[in-house]
């Protein structure tokens, strides 16, 4: 399957949700930042939460729960093999 950016975005996952990440967007040093929390291309994200007021939102990453900006999670894309 040729799996392609779908349009959507990390911030849109629904909690227990999963994906897998097509790109990165944003400037150099935020690309890196998320790169070096596990947020590759290829790599399966869980939405494993949100706070009470929907910001900030929590993501399985592989063996790690990290937390996002819903400001930040828009510039993940998603694949369609998801």
């Amino acid at each position: 399957m040729n799996a392609t950016f779908t349009g959507r975005t990390l911030d849109r996952l629904a909690p227990g949700e999963s994906a897998v990440v097509h790109a990165i967007g944003g400037d150099r040093p935020f690309r890196l930042r998320l790169l070096e929390l596990g947020l590759v291309p290829g790599t399966v994200v869980v939405c494993v939460g949100r706070s009470p007021l929907g910001d900030p939102l929590r993501f399985r990453v592989r063996d790690a729960v990290i937390g996002l900006r819903r400001a930040d999670a828009v510039h993940v894309q998603l694949r369609s093999d998801a």
